[in-house]
């Protein structure tokens, strides 16, 4: 029986943005453009400098373009509210802080901005802790009483209690032993396609994740995009030779 094939909606288009450091200075990024789909999930690879960790943050609207133009479901960015849109587009920071907050508090707290009641805040917030594996044990720690790895665990709970329509991962699994981030990562893929809504985009410098993770690959350097392939057809031992030769170079030109 012939089955029409759904073709996954646009969350995220980004056309022809730059970010320079000041006006008149160089650039970070240049020339960026790329959509992101439902349920895609994408690693964003590049040498140090590359201009990965910017990205996030424009997408994110830490940071405003110099040029260019930025959409949410076809919605200017411009036209949503920053708090709004930082729901919709979560922002998973490489150093996650609890603000002063117990990991309890820390993860009722976005709720609780959305007005949920008491009941259903600890309801939701149950269900997250069992998927990410965050022991009942930890919610009255603080976060001098966590390691950094427990941290992420936690952020990354946090980030999820919201259910956002894309998510953005600055290095996730960078503090976490090998068996908590295969877990992560494999948690993250059945959230995402291809059943799932929500759109996962992850900065990482380790390729084995990156292959593992990703359906697509955005891989940049110099504050441009150079590669935007499908995962499956990224000839990865070439990717690896380019990263090395250019890290080696800028560990050059610094010296």
């Amino acid at each position: 029986m012939y089955q029409e094939t759904k073709t996954p909606r646009e969350l995220l288009r980004v056309e022809q943005v730059s970010l320079a450091q000041s006006v008149g200075s160089q650039y970070l990024l240049k020339e960026i453009s790329f959509d992101v789909l439902a349920g895609s999930r994408i690693a964003i690879i590049g040498p140090s400098g590359a201009g990965k960790t910017s990205l996030l943050r424009l997408l994110n609207r830490l940071s405003e373009p110099t040029e260019g133009k930025l959409f949410l479901e076809n919605i200017d960015y411009r036209k949503i509210p920053v708090i709004q849109l930082r729901r919709q587009v979560m922002l998973l920071h490489q150093e996650p802080k609890l603000l002063g907050m117990t990991v309890g508090e820390a993860l009722a707290y976005p709720l609780v901005l959305q007005g949920m009641t008491a009941q259903a805040i600890r309801q939701q917030v149950g269900i997250w802790m069992e998927k990410v594996h965050i022991p009942q044990e930890w919610w009255e720690r603080t976060e001098l009483q966590l390691s950094v790895g427990q941290r992420q665990l936690v952020a990354i709970a946090r980030a999820l209690v919201i259910q956002p329509k894309i998510l953005l991962l600055d290095e996730p699994t960078s503090a976490l032993d090998a068996g908590r981030a295969d877990y992560v990562l494999q948690m993250l893929t059945q959230l995402a396609a291809p059943r799932g809504e929500m759109a996962i985009l992850m900065v990482t410098h380790q390729l084995n994740l990156a292959q593992q993770f990703s359906d697509r690959v955005l891989y940049m350097q110099d504050g441009q995009l150079l590669v935007d392939a499908n995962s499956a057809e990224m000839d990865w031992g070439s990717l690896r030779s380019s990263l090395i030769q250019a890290e080696a170079q800028a560990a050059q030109e610094w010296s």
